[in-house]
């Protein structure tokens, strides 16, 4: 027998106020509510919370609080993921970030997805999974909607709402994001 959390992380519909999944993002909102109180010199304290906090990648990401998220335990962190203020991951489903990606102030990384039915939005919600590449940049304000995947060496432009999946090493902005142009090695802005 499936239990709620199995179908939320398979992308399946799902009640969110399942005890188990209710506890679990009490967890995360003790944790990442710690790590927000937290004062600049309190590096260690950081370190400590982040690793608990998440499923990996917590020992080098750097992170400027305050930030929120669901469960923490569904994100996947590279080498040197850096998040600078007011960053925001729903991962009701699994979020992938390569090593070295950036994001900008005030990005939402949302893995989270409700039914159009009105009916079944009272009582199930459901997931889609997001990839986010190595070396990838994400623009302050920028949105990721669930389900997307972000190649390697990209860069979203700020303030972008990405719906679809962006390919590697090109620019893409707007609402909604679309590829602009490659980025060559030789760019340097």
């Amino acid at each position: 027998m499936s239990t709620e959390k199995s179908k939320m992380l398979a992308g399946e519909p799902y009640n969110a106020l399942d005890p188990a999944l209710v506890q679990a993002r009490e967890r995360a909102s003790d944790l990442y509510r710690a790590f927000n109180a937290t004062g600049a010199r309190e590096q260690e304290t950081r370190r400590h919370l982040l690793t608990q906090l998440f499923a990996s990648g917590g020992d080098s990401v750097w992170m400027q609080p305050p930030f929120f998220c669901d469960y923490g335990s569904n994100i996947y962190l590279g080498e040197r993921v850096y998040f600078n203020f007011n960053c925001i991951v729903l991962d009701v489903c699994e979020v992938a970030i390569g090593d070295y990606t950036f994001f900008g102030p005030a990005v939402q990384i949302y893995t989270a997805s409700h039914p159009m039915s009105a009916r079944l939005r009272r009582t199930q919600e459901f997931g889609r999974p997001i990839r986010i590449g190595c070396d990838v940049w994400v623009g302050g304000g920028a949105i990721i909607c669930p389900g997307v995947t972000i190649g390697s060496k990209t860069v979203i432009g700020a303030g972008s709402v990405v719906t679809k999946d962006v390919p590697a090493e090109v620019f893409a902005a707007g609402n909604p994001c679309r590829v602009i142009r490659e980025i060559r090695e030789e760019d340097v802005q």
